[in-house]
């Protein structure tokens, strides 16, 4: 229950970019990439398990972090604990954590126009 819980709360800010970006464009459009972008994640992940299990030959680590990068991070994170995969390995939840925090940051950008961003330049001006 507290996968639940965290993904849910880690969504907010994505999910509130997403409607916001989104009124020039349909939404449609992008919530069936997300769809399938966690799909194809969540399948990676449960094949490289199967894969490990079998001493088999793994998806590559950067594989599964380009799909967590390109949108895919919510359902890489369910497939983690449901697997009981990639939940060890300090390296890979570093980059795996470090995407999530991105996403955050960007969506908390789009919300806020840019404002962050914006004044940091100035700075520098």
């Amino acid at each position: 229950m507290h996968t639940h819980r965290l993904i849910l709360v880690l969504l907010i800010l994505p999910i509130l970019a997403l409607l916001k970006s989104c009124k020039w464009a349909q939404p449609r459009f992008a919530l069936a990439y997300l769809l399938l972008i966690s799909l194809v994640t969540y399948a990676a992940y449960w094949h490289d398990k199967r894969r490990a299990q079998a001493g088999a030959s793994r998806v590559p680590e950067a594989t599964l972090h380009f799909l967590e990068f390109s949108g895919g991070w919510p359902a890489a994170y369910l497939a983690q604990q449901q697997f009981r995969h990639k939940t060890i390995k300090r390296s890979y939840q570093m980059i795996y954590w470090s995407i999530v925090a991105l996403y955050q940051y960007i969506s908390l950008e789009i919300l806020v126009q840019w404002r962050l961003v914006n004044g940091l330049l100035t700075l520098f001006r």
